[in-house]
């Protein structure tokens, strides 16, 4: 079982906790409401359930099963994996729990075909939906349709090691066509080329730098909000490894003012 089950550093356990508070907000906030009818979890990428602290060896609970134990409790909850051996052990965890499914299967389509159009505004449905890949994997496309709805919400890992490891080189001249493609899809167009690149004046006129990382994340921000049409997009937060390194930013997006001012207070105290 443990060789499919993810090794897990401080940064994903703050995630988790990050997670943990605000669902626990939401799920009061939004079953409160005599209008709504359901209120859904939605995980992309959930894995086998568990997880291993990669310094003790402990197991952990994952988000999914962490997502189950919310209390006022989600309706209904959809867990998404590939893997046939994690999901298989996802649904051993949770066969007991009627309110879950784990669906076998790609995360971006099973969002798109199956589980967006069970959280419609008009239908009074709202939705909790994480979105943690392992690389560069999420189409802009899918977070745009997710905007246009208004009635999810969406916390999104932006692995911005994977695009500097890949993607965003010293030289982009040198990058390969299929690696500029993926930034190209979780970006939505090839403008990131001239946003996230700078020119550094020289001796020889100057030579096309990438800006730092936390001008990345901003960018990235401006683009939930300004072309994926999420009213509120607080600044993210950066998960780092133990040298320090940034492995990715958690990004929250809302059309929900009060959500927004929850998850900036909440993303405030990890910074600190």
């Amino acid at each position: 079982m443990s060789d499919f089950i993810d090794q897990l550093g401080d940064w994903s356990q703050i995630k988790h906790e990050i997670l943990d508070k605000y669902a626990h907000a939401y799920t009061t906030i939004v079953t409160r409401q005599a209008a709504i009818k359901r209120v859904l979890y939605l995980d992309a990428y959930a894995g086998s359930g568990f997880g291993i602290d990669r310094e003790t060896g402990a197991q952990l609970r994952g988000s999914a099963l962490r997502a189950l134990a919310v209390m006022p409790p989600f309706h209904e909850l959809h867990f998404v994996e590939e893997d046939d051996a994690k999901a298989s052990i996802l649904e051993q965890a949770v066969t007991a729990e009627v309110r879950a499914k784990v669906h076998r299967g790609d995360g971006v389509s099973t969002l798109s075909i199956e589980l967006l159009p069970r959280c419609k505004w008009e239908d009074y449905h709202r939705a909790l939906c994480l979105l943690d890949p392992y690389d560069l994997s999420v189409p802009f496309t899918l977070v745009q349709d997710i905007g246009r709805m208004r009635s999810v919400e969406i916390f999104y890992n932006f692995m911005i090691m994977d695009a500097n490891r890949n993607v965003l080189w010293r030289r982009p001249d040198l990058v390969p066509q299929d690696r500029l493609a993926k930034m190209d899809l979780v970006w939505g167009d090839r403008s990131w080329q001239d946003v996230l690149y700078a020119v550094e004046p020289d001796l020889f006129g100057g030579t096309l730098r990438k800006v730092p990382n936390e001008e990345v994340a901003e960018a990235f921000r401006k683009r939930l909000r300004d072309a994926a049409g999420f009213k509120y997009v607080p600044a993210p937060i950066a998960m780092k490894n133990s040298v320090g390194a940034t492995i990715y930013y958690v990004f929250f997006a809302t059309h929900n003012e009060t959500g927004a001012k929850i998850v900036d207070q909440i993303f405030t105290k990890y910074r600190r």
